[in-house]
């Protein structure tokens, strides 16, 4: 295969000859063998956005040719369209604070353009990596921007996942209203409740986690662009950051705006950890519904057995027949991961020093693998789950009749000391504790008998 020679403050360095990254990416290839995958291409297009509206910006400013920018916005399009997917090489985890990815970029960008100018990749004495398509920019403010607006689409992706999940949680709760059971506190009967109670309540606690994941969002729109190494715009033209702000508004459509401190806004990451919390909270209370469908699909002969979750395969190499609850299984497995991902960002962002956090890569590896497997599992969750749950209705009046706990509704009326003497007889005697009342003349039979069957149940 032919190769070319690229230089650097380093030296030389053979590239094949068909690839359009350059020098500072096959470096960096070559320095960090880490078994982890390449950036995230969410990002990459994140990035050839930035490239995008900033070639538009320079050209309005005249910091470069019409031409040039014409060149840099079309490569840039190419790559959001994902024609150059495989000539981004960088693991996502790097040093450097995002340098590498950044150079990959406008490495692709340089050579895309060279070739669409009529000129052979490497010849950058036509179309600069870092003086054209870096113009005005810096890794410091062009990576972490890229990384808050990839965030951004893969969250309304997992918004729009948790809405379909509720979705399905409200209609079993409807579904399940009048299926009378028995709550439990501590794993210990306790009052009756409803089926459908159960499933609004699973339904609820995931809307509140849903706003507070849409609070944290609107931190992704505020960025740090424009300001370059340190936040005091250096290397930047007049005019230039609020063209660069107007043509991405018009590109996504929403408020993307410069924070109002850009120096503050380049060494503190508080955004991603906000952010992280919201989907750690939203972890911790889909983990949580998992746990329960688990115990209360549990048995089928010796368990809760209230609902039956749907088969979705062979749960034993020993034992025939046995169906495990794989996707609430699965989930929680998500959710462990999330809440420890949630750790590392959080450490991460403490980490920084000085004028510039170093550590945005492995932020961005942990965040965008959180959203992307919460979306994942929430799907999966509403189509192999929650659609098909049955309840088991025979078993669930069953347990509310034979629950000694279905005495307490009547404690304000015998009162606690008598109610507890009738509880205890009952275990102690296997009678039902509405057959004891009968039998001890306590409380008036018919009363007894409709409040068994209707308010106790509310």
């Amino acid at each position: 295969m032919d190769e070319r020679i690229e230089k650097d403050s380093f030296g030389e360095l053979k590239i094949d000859e068909d690839k359009y990254f350059g020098i500072n990416s096959k470096r960096a290839q070559d320095n960090f063998k880490i078994n982890v995958k390449k950036t995230d291409m969410e990002l990459i297009k994140q990035l050839a956005e930035i490239k995008l509206a900033a070639a538009t910006a320079n050209e309005k400013v005249g910091r470069i040719s019409r031409k040039t920018a014409m060149v840099i916005r079309k490569s840039a399009e190419e790559i959001i369209d994902g024609k150059f997917d495989d000539q981004f090489i960088i693991p996502e985890i790097q040093g450097g604070a995002g340098t590498s990815t950044n150079m990959n970029v406008n490495e692709v960008i340089a050579n895309r353009g060279l070739i669409l100018l009529g000129h052979k990749r490497g010849e950058y004495k036509y179309l600069s990596p870092q003086d054209d398509v870096n113009a005005g920019q810096s890794t410091n403010d062009v990576y972490p921007s890229a990384g808050k607006l990839a965030a951004l689409v893969k969250t309304q992706k997992l918004y729009s996942s948790l809405s379909v999940l509720i979705q399905k949680l409200e209609k079993k709760s409807e579904e399940f209203a009048d299926v009378q059971k028995i709550g439990r506190t501590q794993l210990q009967e306790a009052v009756p409740t409803t089926l459908g109670n159960s499933f609004g309540a699973f339904a609820h606690g995931l809307q509140r986690t849903q706003k507070q994941l849409q609070k944290s969002m609107k931190s992704l729109l505020e960025l740090n662009l424009g300001g370059t190494a340190i936040g005091t715009g250096v290397n930047t033209s007049d005019g230039y950051q609020d063209i660069l702000y107007s043509e991405l508004r018009k590109a996504y459509q929403v408020n993307v705006h410069p924070a109002e401190d850009l120096i503050d806004a380049t060494q503190n990451l508080d955004s991603y950890v906000q952010v992280s919390g919201s989907l750690k909270a939203v972890a911790v209370s889909v983990s949580k519904m998992c746990h329960d469908l688990r115990l209360l699909s549990s048995g089928p002969k010796s368990g809760f057995h209230e609902i039956t979750l749907p088969a979705r395969q062979a749960g034993s190499s020993i034992m025939p027949g046995k169906v495990n609850p794989v996707i609430p299984e699965v989930v929680s497995q998500i959710a462990f991961e999330v809440i420890g991902n949630d750790t590392t960002i959080t450490f991460a962002a403490e980490s920084g020093e000085l004028e510039l956090n170093a550590f945005e890569p492995i932020i961005f590896h942990d965040l965008f693998e959180s959203i992307d497997f919460l979306s994942e599992a929430c799907m999966m969750l509403s189509t192999k789950c929650i659609d098909g749950i049955q309840a088991n209705r025979e078993k669930c009046e069953q347990d509310v009749n034979n629950s000694v706990e279905t005495i307490t509704k009547l404690t304000p009326i015998i009162g606690y000391e008598v109610a507890s003497e009738i509880v205890h007889e009952s275990l102690k005697t296997g009678q039902n504790v509405y057959d004891l009342l009968r039998e001890k003349g306590i409380y008036d039979e018919d009363k007894v008998a409709d409040l068994s069957q209707t308010d106790l149940a509310n």
